[in-house]
């Protein structure tokens, strides 16, 4: 299921053994599974902390242990540990967490929402800001709902027109354009309170 690396082994145990509890494991799990936010999360965990669906592996003076509903998400995933002059770098590489890109077979709204979650969102949550999906017509006309730091914000028409739009129409061909739902009259903490600045996307 998941490959430790000797090197990898010996790092977690040289920082369970400076915890100083008898029998501390170490646990992982995978946060949002199958989204483009998913992520691998590792985690010191005593007996008493186990829900007992967790898969164990018996590593060199310690037990790691994989969240049950983790587990299959974890398939061909490895984690190694490289040295280096400030210390090191642990690399968890888990190809299967973020499930599988929507191909073309895919429905137009699976999509957009991939290119939603996986493109733009990170990019607008440096502004605090992010953009959800509220419907799609015959047209491929998209709407959408922005919130956050986004929401009243004085740079949101060049974020839609410049960035969300533009990335959009790029990865989706079948949308014909991207129209803002919100009332950003609203807004209570935009990132910028007037036009000025620079967008989070353009």
């Amino acid at each position: 299921m998941i490959e430790i690396s000797e090197r990898a082994q010996q790092h977690f145990l040289r920082l369970l053994s400076q915890q100083g509890i008898d029998g501390l494991g170490i646990r992982l799990r995978v946060t949002s599974p199958g989204t483009p936010a998913a992520n691998c999360e590792l985690e010191f965990c005593e007996p008493a902390d186990l829900a007992g669906g967790e898969w164990t592996i018996e590593c060199a003076g310690f037990d790691f242990h994989i969240d049950g509903d983790s587990a299959s998400w974890l398939d061909q995933a490895s984690i190694d540990f490289e040295p280096n002059a400030t210390g090191g770098q642990l690399n968890i590489r888990a190809p299967k967490i973020k499930g599988d890109v929507p191909g073309v077979e895919a429905g137009l709204i699976e999509r957009v929402r991939y290119v939603l979650e996986a493109e733009i969102n990170p990019k607008l949550a440096s502004h605090g800001g992010r953009v959800s999906l509220l419907e799609i017509d015959a047209s491929g006309a998209v709407l959408l709902q922005f919130g956050g730091g986004c929401h009243g914000c004085g740079m949101v028409d060049v974020t839609l027109k410049q960035g969300v739009e533009k990335t959009l129409r790029e990865r989706v061909p079948e949308v014909t354009s991207v129209r803002d739902a919100t009332d950003h009259a609203s807004g209570e903490k935009p990132y910028y309170g007037k036009a000025g600045g620079k967008s989070a996307l353009a």
